[in-house]
């Protein structure tokens, strides 16, 4: 067989893994979508248990509000539970390809960034209890009546959990660029203003929109990034020499 045929198969092997593993990432989503949403019952019960806000009445202003809920909480289900997976697969498509010591480096990174993604959501939902419960009580104390819509509450606790867990795969992708030498460490530090704005400009964008969330929610996005400096201080560009002149 010519060189041109071997390379035909082998791109037709790549395409047949590739089509494999996303056929079993849609079937692994599809599979935690509709079981999320036969069990969206329980699950929307437990969720505003564990957000039960004293003085809070939490109201459905649709007969039909709960089919829809359970389809959104069931695609945001779906999505954080797929997004490990994905890492995953990627991870096992490319190990062939990569040297022992690459192998060694891409696992700490698959690991490094499935518990990023788990530290980002757990803080963003943390986060969003504490808030819920400051502004419940703030309009408590004006004498305002806390009646709040299922759907939006749910979904906006939702929609920021998952992107802080996204945003928390930052450090991953500096990282690689850096070690990659596509980025300089020292031009990140020289940067930190931007960065610095970029997440003020981020957390505003998430809800709620007051200027304490604000600052709660910007403050870990700004940790993460000065770590990621801090931890690749070493790392960068290497610079290289000018051959020396050889005198005769």
């Amino acid at each position: 067989m010519d060189e041109i045929g071997r390379f035909t198969l082998k791109n037709v092997a790549y395409l047949k893994e590739i089509r494999r593993k996303l056929l079993f990432a849609v079937g692994f989503f599809l599979v935690v979508f509709l079981g999320s949403f036969f069990m969206a019952k329980p699950i929307i019960k437990f969720f505003l248990k564990f957000f039960y806000v004293k003085d809070v009445q939490i109201v459905i202003t649709s007969p039909f509000q709960f089919f829809g809920l359970s389809m959104s909480m069931a695609l945001f289900l779906a999505i954080v539970a797929s997004f490990p997976l994905i890492v995953f697969q990627i991870y096992y498509f490319l190990k062939p390809a990569l040297t022992k010591k690459e192998r060694k480096s891409a696992r700490r990174y698959v690991f490094a960034s499935g518990s990023l993604f788990l530290a980002g959501f757990v803080l963003g939902i943390a986060l969003m209890r504490f808030v819920i419960e400051m502004l419940a009580k703030l309009n408590y104390d004006l004498g305002a009546i806390n009646m709040w819509d299922i759907n939006f509450f749910i979904s906006q606790i939702m929609l920021t959990a998952a992107l802080l867990g996204l945003m928390f795969q930052f450090p991953i992708v500096l990282t690689i660029l850096i070690k990659t030498g596509m980025i300089d460490a020292g031009k990140l530090r020289e940067k930190r203003h931007i960065a610095i704005a970029s997440s003020f400009i981020f957390s505003s964008l998430l809800p709620p929109t007051d200027a304490l969330s604000l600052i709660i929610m910007a403050l870990p996005l700004i940790l993460i990034y000065e770590i990621t400096i801090f931890v690749n201080r070493k790392s960068g560009t290497r610079k290289v020499e000018a051959p020396r002149k050889v005198i005769m």
